[in-house]
């Protein structure tokens, strides 16, 4: 069963002699649960791929289908809860709120939504992630380790029907980027949750079930690693 369709998709930046073609006529599909690892240079156009499945940034022209949904036939209202309810987007840089708890940050989206806090998803949540301890700690009192994985809790706490995860290892070193990626697969597996990783570190692509390398804006290649 495919949870997302994309198609046709093209993202143009600038106009005339300045225009820069950041995705151009990208099309692919991805099954429920599938672990798909986006690969591809700097500049290749990676991450403006995953800003647009995630309802961040809007293409110029092409379509994308979440979960049968046209999610660019949403007005901003729509959009938002989109985002909040369908897609969790996971950063290089953490993007934790300074002033909020452990507990805090990855109940945020919950909280924004207007809706009950799961104490039993977060207290699983907290486990997985290694966090018990830890539940009122401020971001500052935590390593970039710890930091990453309030941010999958965050991602995760609303149970997504997709997780988007820009180089969420980029920060960090290499166990802590394993473990990282770990805990991803974890919660693809456990809670059959698509996948889909931005990254440039070819170890962490080969342990997904699939990876599309994108050039230039296009997809190169599409190879199946693992069935």
């Amino acid at each position: 069963m495919e949870i997302l369709e994309v198609k046709n998709l093209c993202k143009i930046y600038g106009k005339g002699e300045n225009e820069v073609r950041a995705l151009d006529d990208v099309s692919f599909k991805v099954s429920k649960g599938e672990f798909v690892a986006i690969i591809g240079p700097s500049g290749s156009g990676k991450s403006t791929l995953l800003h647009i499945l995630g309802g961040v940034d809007k293409p110029t022209s092409g379509k994308v289908w979440m979960d049968g949904s046209d999610i660019y036939s949403f007005n901003d209202e729509e959009l938002a809860i989109f985002r909040r309810r369908q897609v969790g987007l996971i950063y290089q840089f953490y993007n934790l709120i300074p002033v909020l708890d452990v507990t805090e940050n990855i109940t945020l989206p919950v909280l924004m939504d207007g809706q009950k806090v799961n104490q039993a998803r977060l207290k699983e949540l907290l486990d997985i992630l290694k966090l018990n301890g830890r539940e009122k700690h401020l971001p500052n009192q935590l390593s970039g380790g710890q930091q990453q994985r309030v941010s999958i809790g965050r991602a995760l706490m609303n149970a997504p029907a997709v997780v988007l995860a820009d180089e969420p290892t980029g920060n960090l070193d290499s166990k802590n980027s394993q473990e990282i990626v770990d805990l991803l697969k974890l919660s693809n597996e456990k809670y059959n949750q698509t996948l889909i990783i931005i990254t440039h570190d070819e170890k962490i692509a080969l342990q997904a079930d699939r990876a599309i390398v994108i050039e230039d804006g296009r997809i190169a290649r599409d190879e199946v690693i693992r069935k």
